[in-house]
This record gives C-alpha cells, structure tokens and sequence, in this order.
C-alpha cells in the first residue's frame, strides 16, 4: 500500500452510488457524471474492483455496476487492495548497512535484525491496514445518509431514472426496423 491515490478515493464515492440502488446497476460512465470526473478514469478502476468481487458487471439496456455483496460487508482495505494491489508501505532499501566507515564486511550489530526505521514503518502499516479493515461501505453511508436531506435520495433516484430512460431510447433507436412479411 504505497501512496494511496485518487484512484482509491474515486472508486470509494463511485461505490457509495450503488450502496442504496439495490436492484439498479450504473454504468461506470454514469457514476463518473454523477460526481464530476473524468469517466474514461473511473472505467479503468471498476474492473478491477469486479475482479476482487466488489462489484458485478451486467449486461445489457439495464446493465452497469451493483455491489457484489452488503455493504457492511465490504471493508475499505478491500477496496484499496482491490485498486493500488497490495504494496508495502515503506520499502527498506538497508541503508543502515550503507555507511561509509564500514569496508568490507559490515558489522553484525549495525544490520542485524529489523532495521529500526523499518520496524517503525511496519507498525505503521498494519496500523492503517487494521483501520481500513475496519471500515466498511454500509458504515460510511449510514453516516452520509444521516447527513443528507430526505429529498437527496429521491433526486439522485429520479437522475438514475433519467439515465436509464436515455439508454433505452438509445438502444430502441439504434434496433433495425422491423420488416413485416407481404
């Protein structure tokens, strides 16, 4: 878990879209519109939260992205998993065995066991892993849900309306023509 990037953070609001849909999917390019970014960004991450089983694609006038499971039952360390890989933190390069007093063979007591710094960085790691662990989506959204007014949730219902009438037009207009036998 190097840096965690824009990428973790996109795919966490992205997520959050699906969390009350129950039934509807959004297409990626969807979810990106709904919040302002950039859509072709957003396509590149949701496969890879569809290959950890975050999420689950369908097809079709109807499809896009739902949640592969509850939302309390997706962790935040998943979904970061899922998006950077699971990188370290700090990746030790040994430079305690580096100095410039020591020739030729470096004393045991200066590189001996875990370097100090490294065993700092470690603690560090398993810290914020055990934290995001601890997070899920259901989580985050009961505390946005009870932030937002009443009224949100039905605007954001009447927009993925909106969008979903907009694709089935789309696909009905781009049907041939039915050609009845004379």
């Amino acid at each position: 878990m190097a840096h965690i990037t824009t990428s973790v953070e996109y795919a966490i609001h992205g997520l959050m879209w699906l969390v009350d849909q129950e039934a509807q999917s959004m297409s990626s390019r969807e979810i990106a519109e709904l919040q302002g970014i950039s859509p072709s960004f957003l396509a590149k991450i949701f496969p890879k939260l569809e290959k950890a089983g975050i999420v689950e694609a369908r097809e079709g006038v109807r499809g896009g992205y739902q949640l592969a499971r509850p939302a309390d039952q997706i962790t935040f360390l998943e979904i970061v998993d899922a998006v950077e890989g699971r990188k370290p933190l700090f990746d030790c390069q040994e430079v305690r065995g580096r100095c410039a007093l020591f020739s030729g063979e470096k004393p045991s007591w200066a590189t001996s066991g875990t370097c100090g710094i490294h065993a700092v960085m470690l603690a560090a790691e398993q810290a914020m892993r055990q934290s995001l662990a601890r997070q899920t989506l259901g989580k985050v959204s009961e505390h946005f849900n009870r932030k937002v007014p009443g009224t949100f949730h039905e605007r954001v219902r009447e927009w993925i309306g909106e969008k979903e009438s907009q694709r089935t037009s789309r696909s009905q207009s781009l049907r041939p023509p039915s050609t009845s036998p004379t």
